[in-house]
């Protein structure tokens, strides 16, 4: 499922015929600026075109949010917080620092593979500030630093290693999104898109200093069952 159809996906349990509008009106909104900002950006996209492409009154716009920027930010709350909090419910039995990271980077460039529009609007958000602070960056400092207290990562500094690491994923979502439409690109570095996820998670690994055979072994071992918190994102 791409994450336009999750956003339209609203749940209506019981409510006046009013408020169904609204949240439906509301999910509209949300899936049009998620469709036009991965193609070109916030900054690019007025509110008059989100609104025209949800078929929306412009009026209405501001009975849903305050400003673009507002939406924005609903927006990265709707696809990444859900993410993440799912990944956390996958991962929450997996003792291993190193494979809680592993997998939570393979199930991320997966998800990139099969939705790059989702995968555009994560390096979007990678690229602000709040990007450390909510969704997927708090994560994966949160894992890096549990990796470090364990001795599993002998990696000195949480927050360069958090840098490293989390552009060395977002560098593999980019390849991953830039295969989807040129497959000549990935054969031409000799990586296969199958791989691409393994191979970038035993690199990150190995930057947080696990030997890199132990980091291989780690970022190919079986994933978790993907049922109950990670289902609707398969």
């Amino acid at each position: 499922m791409n994450f336009l159809s999750k956003l339209q996906q609203v749940e209506l349990p019981d409510l006046s015929r009013r408020e169904r509008k609204k949240r439906e009106t509301r999910a509209r909104l949300l899936a049009a600026a998620g469709q036009l900002f991965a193609e070109r950006g916030v900054d690019a996209v007025p509110i008059k075109e989100i609104t025209d492409t949800a078929d929306v009154g412009f009026g209405s716009f501001y009975n849903y949010f305050e400003s673009k920027e507002a939406l924005y930010d609903a927006l990265v709350d709707e696809l990444y917080e859900e993410f993440g909090t799912a990944l956390d419910r996958l991962t929450r039995d997996i003792e291993d620092p190193a494979e809680v990271l592993a997998t939570s980077v393979r199930l991320t460039l997966r998800r990139a593979r099969r939705d790059p529009q989702w995968g555009r609007l994560l390096l979007l958000e990678a690229q602000k500030i709040s990007g450390a602070t909510r969704g997927l960056g708090p994560r994966l400092l949160r894992d890096i630093r549990a990796g470090i207290s364990t001795g599993r990562f002998t990696a000195p500094d949480p927050m360069m290693s958090f840098v490293v690491v989390g552009y060395g994923a977002l560098g593999g979502i980019a390849t991953q999104i830039q295969a989807a439409t040129d497959s000549t690109m990935l054969a031409a570095i000799g990586i296969s898109a199958e791989a691409l996820a393994e191979r970038n998670a035993a690199a990150l690994l190995h930057a947080l200093g696990l030997d890199f055979a132990e980091a291989q072994r780690v970022a190919n071992s079986p994933l978790p069952e993907m049922t109950g918190a990670f289902e609707a994102f398969e």
